[in-house]
């Protein structure tokens, strides 16, 4: 039996259908469904269980003999959310609850972090799990705080030798975007929004920069095809002997003008791309560039070819985003 918490999200609900084509049966989501249509993203899915979050540690505890793995993608995962409590009893205080259980039985255990912990990224994307690098580290906001002082609490524990799961991978993800984020509303990935507004016949339009070292919509993020994450979870699971942490993106850094071009392009259209003010509370917490180091994940043998931005962008609107059914 393999956990999935936040089994019903955008990443999770990938893993979730990933697991289900490789014939995996005993699957368990723990997650919050509430009143929006979050619940299409499991609705194709064979499931054994659909487990509140507030429940996960009585479930583990009721069936420990029979899980195998907890992939741990739950989170408060919005980079503007202010309520700083919730965020760390879930983001920290939850993923260390997992860790002891997995830790004390013998259980494997993938977690999810995030590029939101490299913040500016002056100290550089490098996976490091050194604890003077990561202490150094200086998120821009709650979510990518709270993440890293998970990754560092763990790199804490593994180099004080206090005990680890067999297998533990934490997951730096990059700007993922792929179906089954719908829910996510402002948070989407900007291809969904860039897609809402070309499809409602507007142009596209993107943040101008504040910083003078990029033009209007020439801000770099590495973004990651929801497939590709997916991939580097099942090769875990193919590899209980790699523990770490790794980052998980594309290797290839490209400005936001290059993913509304694609988008345009997929949909056979000639771009119109416009540009808006930056809301001011976000001036201070923007990443201009950001750039995984995925040579730590293919040392340890992943070697898959990441999609590009043009095949991922294309096959996110062909075959999702222009869909009756979107859902993967």
């Amino acid at each position: 039996m393999i956990v999935i918490t936040g089994g019903a999200g955008f990443i999770g609900s990938n893993i979730v259908a990933g697991l289900e084509k490789r014939g995996c049966k005993d699957v368990v989501v723990a997650d919050t469904l509430g009143r929006s249509d979050k619940w299409k993203n499991i609705a194709k899915r064979e499931l054994a269980a659909i487990v509140p979050p507030e429940e996960t540690l009585n479930f583990l505890r009721f069936h420990e003999k029979e899980i195998k793995c907890v992939i741990h993608m739950g989170a408060i995962s919005s980079t503007t959310e202010v309520n700083c409590d919730l965020i760390v009893a879930t983001n920290f205080g939850l993923s260390w609850a997992l860790w002891e259980y997995c830790r004390d039985l013998g259980k494997r255990f993938i977690y999810a972090s995030s590029a939101a912990t490299y913040g500016s990224g002056k100290r550089g994307f490098e996976d490091r799990e050194d604890l003077p690098y990561l202490n150094g580290l200086r998120p821009l906001n709650p979510y990518g705080w709270s993440k890293a002082l998970f990754d560092r609490k763990i790199a804490r524990e593994t180099a004080e030798k206090r005990g680890t799961p067999p297998q533990h991978a934490g997951l730096k993800f990059f700007n993922v975007y792929g179906p089954n984020e719908y829910h996510k509303e402002a948070q989407k990935s900007v291809v969904a929004h860039v897609f809402s507004q070309v499809r409602e016949g507007y142009e596209a339009r993107l943040f101008k920069s504040c910083n003078p070292a990029y033009e209007d919509g020439r801000q770099l993020r590495d973004f990651v095809w929801v497939g590709d994450c997916v991939e580097v979870v099942l090769w875990l699971l193919d590899n209980p002997d790699v523990s770490g942490l790794f980052n998980v993106g594309s290797g290839q850094p490209r400005s936001f003008y290059d993913l509304a071009e694609a988008v345009f392009t997929s949909l056979e259209l000639e771009p119109r791309i416009g540009y808006k003010d930056m809301p001011e509370e976000l001036k201070d917490k923007y990443q201009y560039y950001t750039k995984a180091d995925i040579g730590k994940l293919r040392a340890a043998g992943f070697l898959k070819e990441t999609t590009s931005l043009e095949n991922g962008v294309a096959e996110y609107v062909k075959a999702y985003l222009t869909q009756e059914d979107m859902y993967a």
